[in-house]
């Protein structure tokens, strides 16, 4: 396939720490995209003469979970809808009050009810299960013709199920916030993707793809009233009221390696250890920390809403992920003012800079530094200028990029 249009953010509303996006050896031949962003930007806000947008998100978890990219889209349909777009959105959770968006409700069975269930291409993982029962209720109990553009970042099934059912006039639009092996793989079930318009959450993804699909590089938002600076509430989540406290929050999975954050934070006496998320090694991560931390362990489950008090009440983020397309929890500590320690990549410099405690995290020697350094250094002021994530900026860029491949269907 021929090299695609693309569209990047402009650098210099992603300059973080000095460091702009386009610095990055992985963009540096990418000068054209840098330009092309100055057309979306005199459209910021304004949606011109046309009709609104038809618009459908799709993912299973919606109003069914608070995941990271569950959090994410709907930010954006949010955004979209109050702009004047015709949003609707699909998942299997119920109707919330107050949403700018049409909600309607496809059921499915959730991911924890698979774990035990055999893994093979294409059902790979529960996640994949989880996918495909959604995918199949769309199918068959939605009328799906009446949009312009979809957008999804759960594949295979719902991908799929979304192509199937629309008109070949819609557009597609696929978000990597799960990661873009769908987009460069042609193994198994990788081969049968396809897409109008490919949303890169970081540099990596959109430099990888860009030669193969119309591309867009937009990160994800932060909700800059809701995750700020401000006063403890401890005993809200009864955590100890002396001494530092750690906090992760993950997916209790493999990748996330919530069991090395344990046993790191196991060498600080004084250090107690918060995990806000649930997962398959729930009960081994509990097992390993009654014997490395008694007493200084607590593991939860934490709605949405009580996320911006979690992160307040706490004195370092640990995030140990070494494989994020994005990481939307980065955002929300640092605007909390929290100080982080993760794995150094350049996709995570591009969105925290130089000025948090990025470390190679295998090597132990380094976590420990990183650890020792975040605790005495304490909480700061928000560094990043969040305005930069505020999420009516980032729907807007996803606006514009609809529009472009709808401008030359």
């Amino acid at each position: 396939m021929q090299e695609q249009s693309n569209v990047a953010l402009d650098a210099s509303r992603l300059t973080f720490n000095a460091t702009p996006f386009n610095s990055l050896p992985m963009l540096q031949n990418c000068p054209e995209e840098l330009s092309r962003i100055r057309r979306s930007e005199a459209s910021i806000g304004v949606a011109g003469d046309r009709p609104p947008l038809r618009l459908l998100f799709a993912l299973p978890g919606f109003h069914r979970v608070d995941r990271g990219a569950e959090i994410a889209l709907l930010a954006v349909a949010r955004e979209l809808a109050l702009s004047g777009e015709l949003v609707t959105v699909i998942g299997s959770g119920d109707p919330r009050p107050d949403v700018p968006y049409h909600f309607r409700r496809v059921s499915s069975l959730s991911r924890e009810r698979f774990e035990g269930f055999p893994k093979f291409p294409p059902l790979r993982e529960e996640t994949a299960w989880e996918d495909a029962t959604f995918a199949t209720n769309l199918i068959l109990k939605e009328r799906l013709s009446d949009f312009d553009a979809t957008i999804t970042c759960a594949f295979p099934f719902t991908h799929w199920a979304l192509r199937l059912k629309s008109p070949a006039r819609a557009a597609h639009v696929f978000v990597t916030q799960n990661g873009d092996w769908p987009s460069f793989n042609n193994a198994s079930e990788y081969k049968f993707f396809n897409c109008d318009g490919l949303v890169c959450t970081n540099p990596e993804y959109f430099a990888r793809n860009r030669q193969q699909w119309r591309c867009a590089l937009i990160p994800n938002g932060v909700d800059t009233l809701r995750f700020a600076p401000g006063p403890s509430s401890r005993e809200r989540f009864g955590l100890p009221t002396k001494g530092p406290v750690v906090l992760m929050v993950s997916a209790l999975i493999e990748s996330k390696r919530v069991l090395d954050g344990i046993r790191a934070v196991a060498e600080f006496e004084d250090a107690f250890l918060v995990v806000a998320g649930d997962g398959p090694l729930k009960d081994e991560a509990r097992d390993l920390a009654s014997n490395l931390l008694p007493g200084r362990y607590r593991q939860f489950a934490v709605p949405a809403s009580e996320m911006p008090y979690l992160y307040r009440s706490v004195d370092v983020f640990l995030h140990l992920s070494k494989a994020e397309s994005f990481g939307n929890v980065f955002l929300e500590a640092a605007a909390c003012g929290l100080p982080i320690i993760a794995h150094d990549s350049d996709r995570l410099r591009w969105i925290l800079g130089t000025d948090q405690y990025l470390c190679d995290t295998e090597d132990r020697q380094q976590l420990w530094q990183c650890l020792h350094s975040a605790i005495s250094s304490g909480k700061k002021s928000a560094q990043l200028q969040m305005e930069r994530f505020a999420w009516p900026l980032i729907a807007t860029q996803y606006r514009v990029f609809i529009e472009a491949i709808l401008s030359e269907r």
